[in-house]
């Protein structure tokens, strides 16, 4: 029998390699200009909020508190709602190797966040790898200012993610009790629901007028992996590893996207190995990996 920890353990895997094959593959679907961001988003929660409904009616029902609503509704926000929506903003905008490098620091602000929430401790050797972790994503930024790296790394785009990465280490870090008490399934319905309720009415008459029938079969696969492998696989395995392992390992997990889309990118010829990416990444990864060590880490 498969125990808790290593059932956690496997669901953040899956889930976070799909993550880092979705890099790649939202920057195709951004760049061909068929379906804008907000687009992309509302179809995913859609979608995901239709499936998770349908397969609540094959489980056991459950009644959710009315004081738990409210906690759904930020859940909502802080899971899907700002991290989704920031990330399709900013990938036309952005290289899948320097959004992965950037997202490799989720780890860092769930340290934060434990600190904050959590009243763990902040070492010394803590604060130096996230210091480290800052000069690598400075690096990155100024280098792209300078408009003729390959792959046009925006500075917007920068921002954007580091709203995305830091946002989801919230939600990674906030909601475990909530998720703990309801079933996966229930939880994932209601987020969804709210994800489209907040966001349907501003999109609707874009999504409509979306002429689904002229996109090339390769798009509509590429949509297809970004609703079910990206969207109700993913998020259907990140609440069972928040169950069964702390948020910290959870995060430690965002370390396989840059691996995945960094190679998967550069496979593809979408960008080259530019020194600039490698010196930031090394900075980066340095300051996490300090991060990890250390001793208080290691309780989280």
């Amino acid at each position: 029998m498969v125990s808790k920890a290593l059932r956690g353990h496997l669901a953040c895997f899956i889930a976070y390699a799909i993550f880092g094959i979705n890099i790649v593959v939202c920057k195709d679907l951004t760049s061909s200009n068929l379906i804008s961001p907000i687009g992309l988003y509302t179809i995913r929660a859609v979608c995901a909020a239709c499936i998770f409904w349908l397969l609540s009616l094959f489980t056991p029902r459950e009644q959710v508190e009315k004081k738990d609503f409210l906690k759904l509704l930020a859940a909502a926000v802080c899971g899907f709602l700002i991290p989704q929506l920031s990330f399709l903003m900013a990938i036309p905008i952005t290289t899948p190797m320097g959004c992965s490098i950037i997202t490799a620091t989720q780890p860092i602000y769930t340290m934060f966040i434990a600190a904050w929430a959590l009243k763990e401790p902040i070492t010394f050797k803590k604060a130096g790898g996230v210091a480290l972790s800052f000069v690598g994503i400075m690096f990155l930024i100024f280098s792209s200012m300078r408009g003729a790296v390959s792959g046009e790394m925006q500075p917007a785009g920068i921002v954007l993610m580091l709203i995305n990465s830091i946002v989801f280490a919230l939600y990674l870090g906030l909601f475990k009790p909530l998720i703990r008490k309801y079933s996966v399934i229930t939880y994932l319905k209601w987020i969804f629901l709210f994800a489209t309720i907040m966001t349907l009415p501003f999109s609707a008459r874009e999504v409509f007028s979306v002429d689904y029938a002229a996109i090339p079969a390769e798009f509509l696969f590429e949509l297809g992996f970004l609703i079910i492998f990206a969207t109700v696989i993913s998020y259907f395995l990140i609440p069972i590893g928040q169950r069964n392992i702390r948020p910290t390992l959870v995060s430690m997990y965002s370390y396989f996207q840059p691996l995945i889309a960094t190679g998967l990118s550069i496979i593809l010829g979408i960008e080259s190995l530019g020194w600039e990416k490698i010196a930031a990444a090394v900075m980066v990864f340095a300051g996490v990996v300090i991060v990890s060590r250390s001793k208080s880490a290691s309780a989280s």
